[in-house]
This record gives C-alpha cells, sequence and structure tokens, in this order.
C-alpha cells in the first residue's frame, strides 16, 4: 500500500510517499480502507520533533512511528478474531493515538475512538470530527469543568482545535472571545464568538480583561504571559507543553491559585490524562 513517512524530523520535505508492508489485524482490531485523514498542528509538531520533549514519546534521534496521522474516515475490510463492534463493509470513522493515518490502509482497535458513520456526512466531512471535537471536549468539560456566564478565551480559534472550542464553549453558556489573524476574524463571528481579537492588531494579554479560562489550542503564549489576563481562580489549558511550562506548573502548584492544565495521550494505555498546579 501506499503510506506517507517520514525517517527523520524536518520541514516538510522529509515527509516521502512510498510503497510499505499493508498492515494485518490483530484479534481486538479492524482494518480500515481509509478515505481521508487530517494534517494538525501536533503532526507537524511530531514532524519536526518540536518540542523536544516530545521525542521522549516519538523516539529521541528519530521517529519511532514512521507515518503520522491521528484520524481517519473510511470502510472497515477485515476484524479481527475478537471484534463484535464491527464488520466489513461498515464505514467508519474516529482518531487512534497509534498514529498512522497518513496512508491506504490502518489498523485500528475496535475499543479506540472509532464508531460508525452517520449517514448523512462524507468521509471528508468525519475525518477531522474524532481528534479535534474530543480533544476539545476533554480540556474545557473533562478538565476545566466550564460553566455557563463564565468568561472564556481560545487563543488560535480558527484552527483544527479552535474552531471547535468555540462552538463547544458556546454549548455551554461561555461567553467566548476568540483571537485569530485578520483574515479569519468573520468565520470565527460565523461560529459564534462573543468577540473576535485580531492578534495582528491587539494583544489580549495587554488589554486588561480577565477570563475564567484561557485555553491555548496552538501553544504559542505561555502561562507567563496569561496569567494577569486570569481571573482570580482562573485556569490556563495549553495543548502543547514545553519545560517552561512544566516549569511555570510546579511553581504555581506550591505558590499560585490559577491552574495550568495540560492534555496528553499516554500511547501505552491510550488513556488521556491531564497535569494540573494550583488550588
Amino acid at each position: 500500500m501506499k503510506a506517507i513517512e517520514y525517517l527523520q524530523y524536518g520541514e516538510a520535505a522529509v515527509l516521502q510517499l512510498n510503497e510499505v508492508t499493508k498492515p494485518s489485524p490483530k484479534p481486538n482490531e479492524v482494518l480500515i480502507r481509509n478515505h481521508a485523514s487530517t494534517v494538525t498542528a501536533a503532526d507537524i509538531m511530531m514532524r519536526n520533533g518540536k518540542p523536544l520533549i516530545g521525542r521522549l514519546y516519538l523516539g529521541l534521534n528519530k521517529p519511532s512511528r514512521t507515518i503520522l496521522g491521528f484520524e481517519f474516515a473510511g470502510e472497515v475490510v477485515e476484524v479481527g478474531t475478537e471484534v463484535t463492534l464491527f464488520k466489513p463493509g461498515d464505514k467508519v470513522f474516529g482518531g487512534t493515538t497509534t498514529l498512522g493515518c497518513y496512508a491506504e490502509y490502518v489498523c485500528v482497535s475496535e475499543h479506540d475512538v472509532i464508531t460508525t458513520m452517520p449517514s448523512n456526512i462524507s468521509y471528508q466531512e468525519a475525518a477531522p470530527v474524532s481528534g479535534s471535537a474530543i480533544t476539545v471536549l476533554n480540556f474545557l468539560k473533562g478538565l476545566a469543568n466550564i460553566q455557563a456566564n463564565q468568561k472564556v478565551l481560545i487563543n488560535g480559534a480558527s484552527g483544527a482545535l479552535g474552531t471547535y472550542a468555540v462552538q463547544i464553549a458556546k454549548h455551554y453558556g461561555a461567553v467566548v472571545t476568540g483571537v485569530c489573524s485578520t483574515g479569519n476574524v468573520e468565520m470565527v463571528k460565523a461560529l459564534g464568538a462573543d468577540q473576535v481579537i485580531d492578534y495582528t492588531r491587539e494583544d489580549f494579554t495587554k488589554n486588561g480583561v480577565q477570563y475564567d479560562i484561557i485555553f491555548d489550542t496552538v501553544g504559542k503564549r505561555t502561562f507567563g504571559e496569561c496569567k494577569n489576563s486570569l481571573s482570580q481562580d482562573g485556569i490556563y489549558l495549553s495543548s502543547v507543553i514545553d519545560f517552561s511550562l512544566l516549569m511555570h506548573m510546579i511553581w504555581t502548584s506550591i505558590f499560585g491559585k490559577k491552574s495550568q492544565i495540560f492534555l496528553n495521550r499516554d500511547a501505552s494505555s491510550e488513556r488521556t490524562f491531564g497535569l494540573f498546579s494550583g488550588n
């Protein structure tokens, strides 16, 4: 089968279209003929091997998993001997922590994030939902316990996570401010944001407004930059962790009330966990 591989860390030129061995499903897996996947900011960071702390998961000197891609939408063509939830011919979509979705075929555990597709959406529409939307829901509801009327700022509101974050925050009744570039202001407004800040014209960390939740979906603003924009018991969420954030988390857990949360995936157990600091 054909797959896009990267055998070393670097810019887009390291990606290669190669012929690789078609995978075979384990007893608890389904083999999917993949029709659509996504390219996300997380994929780009993994391809670059940055931040360096991510190489503890990816491989220190070179990628241990050479095919990127979390999200898929396609058709089940084969099932393992223990699979009971799916059968060949099922149209499915979802996301997998084991990567491998930049390929014609991918094996996914039936107990991973996978379900049958609604009949009224395409493969291209289904593929982005599982990773981005579920990740945002884990952050805003599962970790931050978002409440109605809270003031929530979404940095990177026009991105893969940000577009879902705006809509999910509004669903829970929050007052939402989106931060994006000039060209995406109208789109973010259309998603439901109560206010949109064009970061090329205004720095939200310097306008004196405080928020109950700041969710940096693109890892561009540090906790140190954002902490004065948080309310007394405000929560800072980041989809990207680096050494600086770890140090801030340790410091805040000892001396501060404002909280920081980072979300990551434990590949060995395929569970989601958060790191918290603050009271």
